[in-house]
């Protein structure tokens, strides 16, 4: 669901016997009525967990799943002043296909999608479309680790995109996660148990002002039950980081001490009072100095227990690009096993599809031989019957033809018939 104007757009969804293409739904925020917003073009098909993102006039949705199940990786932009639907064409590598992720876009140039699911893996990886070179990337991401996560709800304020809940399907995710899209560095601002309701999958979060002051307002979601509890934060800027001998009392007293002493060398005129002042600022100059020395050697003792570590920290990561070779090549390996068993597989799917058209043929033969079967015992009888008919003709034959060999011969007893 997007806000735009006022307005309430909802894209999409589960529903049974409804249309092969997605349906656009709004709600008129003044007259509080729902309605059905009849869209042309490039029509993207049905699906439910994908994202949808307000970039000017225009919705911004990407991937998905549709009824069969299917996992989408396209990007699909809705002009809501014309109603009408048009595919949007990158370069490079886009994100793998999933849902229940979440996207952003930042300064009007930048779309950001962030996690979401297949339906084996989790992701916590994080991609780019640069709108003036439609090309995707996936950029180096610093600070804080993110956990692979799906279902969970983000929204942006300025630079920074707040990531609230989202799960694995078995435990969720307890960090309120932030981004500053500028930097590309996540930050993990609070933390709740797994088994509280900001640690749901499917929760949802808005963004509210109250005298000039932004609020985030989490509702819902689902951890193992269902919940409708409420949970309002409101975000406070960070201070920005500088370094630390800029933030040094120390530092601050030598630069002091340095422009004292610069001020009274200009001076023509001295009294004693500027000299006892003068020699004062030196003391303290001297001191800062001396502070600042220690504190040069503490930073030099650190930078040496850093350089001492180094040597550790290539060989974890010499480990790690084996390790990942290895994970590669095992992946390799695995996948051209899947491409085998795949051949093997479409081999026999052909084998059982020429066994069952043999199949069928024997059914028709058999059930011919039945025909022919039933026709020769029908023969059969009919010889049988033909042969006993023949046999007693013979017999009447053989009778009639003894009767006038007697008769000829004058056998007594045997008398011509008047």
């Amino acid at each position: 669901m997007v806000k735009w104007d006022k307005k309430l757009v909802v894209l999409g969804g589960n529903l049974k016997g409804s249309s092969d293409r997605i349906m656009v739904h709004c709600v008129d925020l003044e007259t509080q009525t729902w309605s059905v917003l009849e869209t042309s073009g490039n029509v993207p098909i049905a699906r439910s967990g994908h994202s949808a993102t307000l970039f000017g006039s225009k919705i911004l949705m990407f991937g998905g799943e549709n009824s069969s199940r299917n996992l989408l990786n396209d990007l699909h932009v809705l002009d809501l002043e014309t109603l009408t639907w048009d595919v949007v064409e990158a370069r490079l590598t886009p994100p793998a296909p999933r849902f229940d992720h979440t996207t952003a876009v930042h300064a009007e140039t930048y779309l950001l999608v962030f996690g979401g699911c297949s339906h084996s893996t989790f992701f916590s990886d994080l991609h780019v479309l640069d709108f003036r070179t439609m090309e995707w990337s996936q950029p180096q991401i610093q600070g804080d680790l993110v956990t692979p996560r799906a279902g969970h709800a983000g929204i942006t304020i300025d630079e920074n995109w707040y990531i609230v809940g989202g799960g694995d399907n078995k435990n969720g995710c307890p960090e309120t996660m932030v981004l500053n899209m500028s930097k590309l560095s996540w930050l993990a601002l609070t933390s709740v148990k797994q088994r509280e309701p900001l640690a749901s999958e499917g929760i949802s979060i808005s963004l509210a002002t109250i005298d000039q002051e932004k609020y985030l307002v989490a509702f819902g979601g689902y951890n193992g039950r269902y919940n409708n509890e409420v949970f309002i934060m409101r975000p406070k800027p960070r201070d920005s980081s500088r370094p630390k001998i800029f933030q040094s009392p120390a530092a601050a007293a030598a630069a002091a001490s340095v422009t004292a002493a610069y001020a009274l060398a200009k001076t023509e005129k001295l009294d004693l009072a500027r000299i006892e002042d003068g020699v004062s600022k030196r003391k303290e100059e001297k001191q800062s100095q001396s502070n600042g020395a220690i504190e040069l050697e503490a930073m030099r003792e650190e930078k040496a227990k850093l350089e001492l570590t180094l040597p550790e920290v290539k060989g974890e990561n010499s480990k790690l690009r084996e390790e990942i070779s290895k994970v590669n090549n095992t992946h390799a390996e695995l996948f051209k096993e899947l491409q085998s068993v795949q051949g093997q597989l479409i081999a026999e799917r052909s084998r059982c599809f020429k066994l069952e058209a043999q199949i069928a043929e024997i059914q028709k033969l058999l059930e011919s031989m039945q025909s022919i079967e039933n026709e020769v015992q029908l023969l059969r009888e009919q010889k049988s019957a033909l042969e006993k008919q023949m046999e007693a003709a013979s017999s009447v034959q053989r009778q009639g033809s003894g009767r006038v060999w007697r008769w000829i011969a004058g056998s007594p007893g045997v008398a011509a018939s008047p």
